[in-house]
């Protein structure tokens, strides 16, 4: 296992401090032996019963995941067309969770075009569904540990300053005035136009755009 996996710590934290942390943290899906990832530049917090536009609102067999331990991946799906991939975050017991909104892609991005065919790079991994196509996401990852697993899991990227990061309202989201105007979506902007995968010295650099 990689010396550079974000551990369960990280994930036990406030849902909306871990938000904000992913920003630039590498995700990646191991794919027939070949890893598929890059930087996530696009978050979203979503928290318990207080949080009227989240699933764990109220606890149900879908949503029970988010009440349990940190650092596993809620994948669910969406309008009957989309996955979306979720962090699992807080401690074991308080519900919490952070919606992987976008990435940087950087490796595997020939895979990722075969997956997302006829899609410009750009718009490659540029939307949580879009994100879990790319990197061949579905519900089978569901319930992974994102910290010791070997098929779906976050290491450590690079840091990403406060001013290069702008928050915002969460996409979409229904509930009360104060679900809808929580400013919980992160987003690294401007975020580079690519950074080498590791290993880049021993082959060819791959960036997004």
């Amino acid at each position: 296992m990689s010396p550079d996996r974000l551990e369960r710590a990280f994930f036990a934290l406030d849902t909306v401090t871990v938000a904000r942390a992913l920003l630039g943290q590498r995700l990646v899906r191991v794919v027939a032996g070949a890893r598929l990832g890059g930087l996530i530049c696009e978050t979203e917090a979503y928290a318990g019963p207080d949080d009227p536009a989240s699933h764990a609102y109220r606890r149900t067999p879908r949503s029970a995941i988010m009440y349990g331990p940190p650092g596993y991946a809620y994948v669910y799906f969406i309008y009957g067309m989309y996955f979306c991939l979720n962090a699992v975050t807080e401690a074991d017991g308080q519900p919490g969770a952070v919606l992987l909104r976008a990435l940087l892609p950087l490796e595997g991005v020939e895979t990722m075009r075969t997956y997302r065919a006829g899609v410009r790079d750009t718009g490659l991994t540029d939307g949580p569904g879009k994100l879990c196509t790319a990197l061949g996401i579905t519900g089978v990852q569901n319930g992974l540990d994102l910290c010791t697993g070997e098929e779906l899991f976050l290491e450590a990227g690079v840091p990403v300053p406060d001013d290069v990061v702008v928050a915002t309202p969460r996409v979409g989201v229904r509930g009360d005035a104060g679900a809808l105007y929580r400013p919980w979506r992160f987003v690294w902007h401007p975020a580079p136009p690519g950074v080498p995968p590791p290993g880049a010295a021993n082959g060819a650099t791959l960036t997004a755009g």
